[in-house]
This record gives structure tokens, sequence and C-alpha cells, in this order.
């Protein structure tokens, strides 16, 4: 909003970012399955990590945008609070509280579910974990994950913090003003 970089150069560095996290979340998705962990309580573990994916790919997509404003409206307030702490206790309490009531809300991050849901269609394939039996076992898949899921969070996301923190920020204390300045008498 203040042109010190240009659209194109941050979406540049927006695609970098998301998909260096793509990727990183996969990888940790494979660690995961690989280390068995999954198999913690008699399979308990994977069978509520598959579970999850499903609930994240049933969602309508209005569900998931505006689950998706609401969490990174937190979350880039969490960011903002803790640029503007000054201790590192101070900053501790400004990201842990807006984190905290995003998880507990049950919003959506797009990030966050990079790692949830490819985690359960890894386990469901490779694991053989069952998916919950109100499901329809078809229902989760890459295709499904992107589109009713990934898309629709993404975009609520971006507007989460781009519009309700960023914008709002910038026209609070960035915007220049439209008054020309005056003398002091």
């Amino acid at each position: 909003m203040s042109r010190e970089i240009t659209f194109k150069s941050m979406f540049q560095r927006w695609m970098l970012v998301y998909v260096a996290n793509f990727l990183g979340s996969i990888v940790l998705a494979f660690i995961f399955y690989f280390s068995g962990l999954w198999k913690t309580g008699s399979s308990a573990l994977g069978a509520s990590a598959v579970g999850i994916a499903y609930h994240k790919v049933s969602l309508s997509f209005a569900e998931a945008l505006f689950r998706g404003i609401g969490c990174n409206w937190l979350v880039c307030l969490a960011v903002w609070m803790a640029l503007a702490a000054r201790q590192t206790i101070s900053k501790i309490f400004a990201i842990f509280f807006p984190i905290m009531g995003f998880v507990a809300i049950g919003f959506e991050h797009c990030v966050a579910n990079m790692y949830f849901v490819p985690t359960g269609i890894i386990l469901q394939g490779g694991a053989g974990i069952a998916a919950p039996a109100t499901v329809d076992p078809q229902s989760l898949g890459w295709i499904t994950f992107l589109w009713k899921n990934l898309l629709p969070v993404t975009i609520g996301n971006i507007i989460g913090g781009a519009v309700f923190v960023g914008m709002s920020y910038w026209g609070a204390y960035l915007r220049p003003s439209s008054e020309a300045p005056t003398k002091a008498l």
C-alpha cells in the first residue's frame, strides 16, 4: 500500500514462501508416517489424523473461506503485537493468546492444513487407516484437498491478513494525510 515493493514482487515472494511451506509440510507428513508415531494407542493417533483430514475437506467453500479469514486475522495480529513488544516475555504473550484462540475456535490456516490433510491422505493410503464410518472413503484425496480446502482457506487467509490487519494498520498509521500541511503560527 505504501508502494515500497511492487505487487509482482509481493506475489513472487508469497509464491516462494507458499511452495516452500507446502514442500516442508509434505516432508514432515512423511517423517510422521515413517516414524510410526501414527501407531500410538493401537493406531488411534493415526485414525484421529485421518478423521481430522476428512473433516477439513468436508467443509463447504464458504465455511473454509470464513474460517481462513478468522485464522489469519488472529495470526497476523499476533505477529504485529509481537513486533510491537519490547521484551521477550511480552512477545511470547502477544503471540500465545491469538494463536491459542484460532486453534481453540477451529479456524483454518493453509500452512497448517498443508500438513494435516496430506498426513491423512498418506495414512489412509500407506497405513490402511480406515475412513471414519460416517464419511465416503473416496472424499479424501489430493484434488479434494486442493479445491475444497487449500484454495478457499488460502483466499481466506489472504483476506484476513491483508485486508483486516494489513490494510487496517496502513489506514490507521501509514496512509498519507489528505490535508495540506499547515504552517505553525
